[in-house]
């Protein structure tokens, strides 16, 4: 079985423009990213996938493997297909450009439902935190996801699910945006229309569930740092001088 890591890497972004160049300890965040998974060792190769010559030949340069896009893209998984239509793989891993720490463990676990699937009924994996606070549950930047008995996702929502409608416990998971796919089941995702709920909630992962993918959640207790604005940028600088004194 042959997995490659993608990290769709854009240098637009609207809360922070130019964030994947932006210093991280001396090298830029997309740098840091691209060096994080190569050092999880999990992955046959691993590209940054760029409609940008800058990130392109940064990452270049360091010895690093890149590929241009040759269209433009609505979402990262568009950007990732059209990259992996020609390429000999079994497994594709969507890594976040702009979450620069390696979360080996949670790859490592996410990797682990493919190669025990000996009938194939996975088409995608992807991760799930739980979560107790209010703020964090009821915050729509924090999509939730409810599974089956078997951690299918049943549904994603930015709204908080499952409803306690008779004040019972209830218990949230957080999806975190790592997804692991078949090839064939990326390269089917790109043709599919938007549909009505993805449209409403504004997530991709919706259009999985309508036209009838698995998408198998793992959970885990390992939350990614992502880097979304300047502060968060802050906060990345500090955790890398603390962890390489």
């Amino acid at each position: 079985m042959k997995i490659i890591a993608m990290i769709p890497a854009r240098f637009e972004a609207s809360r922070f423009p130019g964030k994947l160049m932006k210093d991280l300890a001396g090298k830029p965040v997309i740098v840091r990213t691209y060096e994080a998974t190569k050092s999880s060792n999990l992955f046959d190769e691993v590209y940054v996938v760029t409609d940008n010559a800058i990130i392109f030949n940064e990452i270049i340069k360091r010895g690093g493997k890149a590929i241009m896009s040759t269209k433009t893209h609505e979402s990262g998984s568009d950007r990732i297909a059209e990259a992996v239509e020609k390429l000999d793989v079994d497994i594709v891993v969507n890594v976040q450009g702009d979450e620069p720490f390696s979360q080996t463990d949670s790859l490592f676990n996410l990797l682990n439902v493919f190669k025990s699937d000996k009938n194939k009924q996975i088409d995608i994996a992807s991760l799930m935190l739980e979560i107790k606070e209010e703020d964090e549950i009821s915050n729509p930047n924090n999509v939730k996801v409810v599974t089956d008995e078997n951690n299918f996702a049943m549904y994603f929502s930015r709204s908080p699910i499952p409803y306690p409608r008779e004040k019972s416990p209830a218990i949230y998971f957080k999806h975190i945006g790592i997804y692991a796919f078949r090839k064939e089941a990326l390269l089917k995702f790109t043709t599919l229309p938007i549909n009505r709920l993805e449209a409403t909630e504004k997530l991709e992962n919706l259009r999985f569930l309508a036209n009838g993918l698995k998408v198998k959640m793992v959970e885990t207790s390992q939350l990614a740092i992502g880097i979304d604005t300047p502060e968060d940028l802050e906060k990345a600088n500090l955790i890398f001088k603390k962890t390489n004194q």
